[in-house]
């Protein structure tokens, strides 16, 4: 495990120095590479759906993690369209963020770099594999995948197909895939070879992955989402955004899973919800007072007391009351995980105290949460999203796949010849206006 991840470390040096030109023609190739071996991807795939819908039966693996796993003809078109999405996208290393002149002939130049070896590891999802290779490579960095043990053939068929277009230009060791837990746990420890960890997964799994590593870890552990319809809210607009944000793909991380309703039209809105037919497998719990509402119209309803903070990757959503938008805000503040959070109300000011107050990486107004994407947001794919604050936040591109250095140009300057009168003075001046 050592010497392949050295190996992915050597790869990155040249990669980060590897012409834009040359990395576009790079995804370009996989792209096709990806749409050719399409029928290659399915059997792939149907091996590994067949195994997981086995343990599916007996348990050992949820429905929302089977949903992941399966690639259809739409996803694996997709597949080709991340790669050339990320190819059109600006090249985000090497870039001038400042550059000052200290003095006569001592420059500074502020410019981004890649971290160098980026760590993703992901469960189910196999189409992480290219959304992670292809903005990994266009930033400039080597990765190293590890996806769950149930996408098994999958992620070894795209990652092999990867492989084979590096070794176009000679860089087919910037990507590894690895398959075990034993080397999971290796690479954890890595911390002089691996630059930045990136985890996909459960609330559990991302948890394990920040408390046994030293390595920085990029990402987010919830996807606790929340809906405010507000008492100005359009009831038509709202019910349909509602839906969309629970139902166009339940197990995704950016799907609503708590409905806050303000008071003074919850009933309205309920009335119109619970007629609708897209709601009818949709499980529902709810606190006592939406619970009457909904118990009223003949709906099978579960009550919940304190339990705001369950993660349904599923058809089940929980309907809260609330007074307000103040007490909306300080549900969701205190309740979630700091991923998507959407309001729907027709008073630009209310919804602008939100926008402002709830501390979420992503903040929506009458829109579905289902947005919050890094494809969507036209970043050409995503590695994660990242709830922390200490460097990208939201749905992370390629950007986020950079950092910065600093570089300091002289002739024979030294320290020492600067301070107070009547030694120099430092000029700082701008170079880039």
């Amino acid at each position: 495990m050592l010497n392949q991840v050295k190996l992915v470390k050597k790869a990155s040096l040249s990669l980060a120095y590897t012409k834009t030109a040359d990395k576009n023609n790079l995804l370009a190739l996989i792209a096709k590479n990806l749409a050719k071996n399409k029928q290659k991807i399915i059997k792939a795939n149907l091996i590994d759906q067949a195994k997981a819908k086995h343990l599916l039966n007996s348990g050992e693996l949820t429905k929302p993690l089977l949903e992941r796993l399966i690639l259809n003809d739409e996803k694996i078109a997709q597949l080709s369209n991340y790669c050339e999405a990320v190819a059109n996208l600006a090249d985000p290393a090497a870039k001038v963020l400042s550059k000052t002149m200290l003095d006569d002939g001592l420059v500074l130049t502020k410019i981004t770099e890649p971290f160098g070896v980026i760590a993703s590891i992901f469960e189910s999802r196999p189409e992480v594999v290219v959304q992670v290779a292809s903005l990994a490579l266009k930033s400039g960095n080597g990765v190293i995948l590890k996806g769950g043990s149930e996408a098994k053939h999958t992620n070894q068929c795209l990652s092999q197909i990867i492989k084979e277009s590096l070794a176009n230009y000679n860089l087919a060791d910037a990507l590894v895939l690895i398959e075990t837990r034993g080397q999971v746990s290796e690479i954890l420890a890595m911390e002089e070879h691996i630059d930045l960890i990136i985890p996909r997964g459960s609330n559990q799994f991302v948890k394990y992955i920040q408390d046994n590593t030293r390595i920085p870890v990029m990402g987010h552990s919830g996807g606790v989402c929340h809906v405010y319809v507000a008492a100005n809210a359009n009831l038509a607009e709202a019910l349909n955004i509602v839906i969309d944000s629970k139902t166009d793909y339940p197990s995704a991380c950016n799907a609503v899973e708590t409905l806050l309703l303000d008071e003074k039209i919850a009933k309205d809105f309920l009335a119109k919800f619970l007629l609708s037919p897209k709601i009818r497998n949709i499980k529902l719990f709810a606190d006592r007072s939406a619970s009457e509402m909904i118990t009223a119209k003949g709906v099978v309803v579960k009550i919940i007391e304190n339990d705001w903070e369950k993660e349904y990757n599923d058809l089940a959503i929980s309907i809260k009351l609330v007074k307000g938008i103040d007490e909306a805000i300080t549900h969701i503040n205190k309740h979630g995980s700091k991923h998507t959070d959407s309001i729907l109300t027709e008073n630009s000011k209310e919804a602008l105290k939100f926008l402002n107050q709830v501390d979420s990486a992503s903040v929506v107004h009458n829109a579905s949460t289902r947005f919050a994407d890094g494809f969507v947001f036209g970043l050409g794919a995503e590695v994660g999203i990242s709830t922390g604050k200490y460097h990208a936040r939201g749905p992370v591109g390629l950007e986020g796949l950079v950092t910065t250095k600093w570089r300091l140009v002289g002739k024979g300057h030294i320290k020492g010849d600067y301070g107070a009168a009547p030694k120099k003075s430092f000029k700082h001046q701008n170079l880039l206006t």
